[in-house]
């Protein structure tokens, strides 16, 4: 891990992002391990690092697959390629499916598609997912590629990466290590503590069996303003802080239309000045698609769009519109956002991302609405105390984020301590979701505006 710039020493976090990836590429290019390990917090440019590797290894004549983990993931890095190097033959390798990538790939002179990684050889880069690749056997290859990039590899299972693991020599991770854990199907006690834990993380089992390889990480959040870095560092990467890319005074939230004294409105005037927002419905159990919370959701959204916001940026001098795609709303489970989604709907209003946390990683939005994990709940679940989830919800936002939830959640916290069973071999995953909500909570404690009842 490269070590922090000594003490005293003004953050420049340019200089700081150019250090770290001229560190990253000088291992990936030049090291003689047979695997970098690069974490990255939220917004810290994981696809421009993924991007630039790609070019680097392919303008040093060495061919290379890039693996990720779902099919927009790699449409996207195709699209990023192809915009940053328009003569770079990419293969993008794809399934059998009716409709197995995005069509605007078709448009792409460079870009060369197909069912069959024989068809791409000899291609600077070859990208597809791991589930694909896992189809593809060495010995369809005239030779395994020298290099491969893992993208999202915290989001990648260790048996994911056992089964491409043959097809390279050298490998590139990259990931976020707050976001949530890879999704298993299958109950996974029967492997805990085990070395080969299949459920474990790509990345976990890699070190575990390899400590010595090269680990980074990216010091600095672009898309996260100054007002949520801290929280959000503190709360998630306490080993691996980060700081945002900009400062206090770079970013602004403001509205044409005044507040008319709504909660909502109260609510978002208080996210736009200090980048959070509590909008703490009355204590009380709920079913999990709580009405109250659904309506009180979609009303911040629809007056969000009402009263003509405008972001202001780094990103230029003049302010951008507050638009519907630039804003999302994010929950837990899927029957909470069809509900948020109908509830918008009878507001028409359209555009507006919806959709559960698992779905919101690696998507980036001006201002998110968010409903708490844990709001309205009778009791605290490892699936609601997950740290990853409650990371993912507070870490999309640009400018602003306000949480939804109903009071208590902080009482629930202490009569629920976690009940999960010590395991042997287990590295305990630190903070955990106890202590993760209990630091978010009591920082968006000073930011409440009460719905009223």
């Amino acid at each position: 891990m490269q070590l922090a710039p000594p003490a005293g020493h003004a953050f420049d976090p340019g200089a700081e992002a150019a250090r770290a990836t001229d560190a990253i590429l000088h291992d990936t290019l030049h090291g003689t391990h047979r695997g970098v390990v690069v974490d990255s917090p939220p917004g810290a440019g994981k696809s421009t690092l993924v991007v630039r590797a790609a070019r680097e290894l392919a303008a040093a004549g060495r061919p290379l697959m890039v693996i990720a983990q779902t099919n927009a993931q790699v449409d996207d890095l195709v699209l990023r390629l192809a915009e940053k190097d328009p003569e770079l033959p990419v293969g993008r390798l794809h399934s059998s499916d009716p409709d197995p990538y995005d069509k605007a790939l078709d448009d792409l002179p460079n870009v060369r598609k197909s069912t069959k990684a024989g068809d791409l050889a000899g291609l600077d880069v070859v990208i597809s997912t791991a589930a694909k690749w896992a189809h593809v056997k060495v010995d369809q290859l005239d030779a395994p590629w020298g290099h491969a990039i893992v993208d999202e590899a915290y989001q990648m299972r260790s048996d994911a990466l056992l089964a491409v693991a043959g097809l390279f020599e050298r490998a590139l991770f990259v990931g976020d290590p707050g976001q949530l854990d890879p999704f298993s199907i299958v109950g996974a006690e029967q492997w805990a503590g085990l070395s080969y834990d299949p459920s474990a993380s790509a990345v976990a089992t890699l070190l575990a069996h390899n400590p010595e390889l090269p680990q980074h990480r990216l010091p600095v959040s672009w898309r996260l303003p100054a007002s949520a870095a801290p929280l959000v560092s503190g709360a998630f990467y306490p080993y691996t802080p980060f700081r945002s890319g900009t400062g206090p005074g770079d970013r602004a939230l403001n509205f044409a239309v005044a507040s008319d004294g709504s909660a909502a409105d109260r609510v978002i005037d208080e996210a736009a000045r200090a980048g959070w927002g509590l909008l703490e419905l009355p204590a009380r159990n709920t079913p999990r698609t709580d009405p109250e919370a659904v309506r009180a959701l979609a009303r911040v959204v629809r007056r969000l769009l009402d009263r003509g916001g405008a972001a202001t940026s780094e990103r230029g001098p003049e302010p951008a519109p507050l638009t519907a795609d630039r804003i999302a709303v994010g929950t837990a489970h899927r029957d909470q956002a069809a509900a948020v989604r109908a509830a918008l709907a009878e507001l028409g209003v359209g555009d507006v991302t919806v959709d559960t946390a698992n779905r919101l990683q690696g998507r980036e939005y001006d201002v998110t609405v968010v409903l708490h994990p844990l709001s309205g709940r009778p009791d605290a679940t490892a699936f609601h105390l997950e740290t990853g989830r409650l990371c993912v919800l507070a870490s999309r936002h640009r400018h602003a984020c306000i949480v939804v939830c109903r009071a208590g959640v902080d009482a629930l916290l202490d009569d629920h301590p976690s009940t999960e069973p010590v395991q042997l071999g287990v590295t305990v995953k630190f903070p955990d979701g106890w202590e993760a909500n209990h630091a978010v909570l009591a920082r968006l404690s000073e930011h409440r505006v009460r719905w009223p009842v």
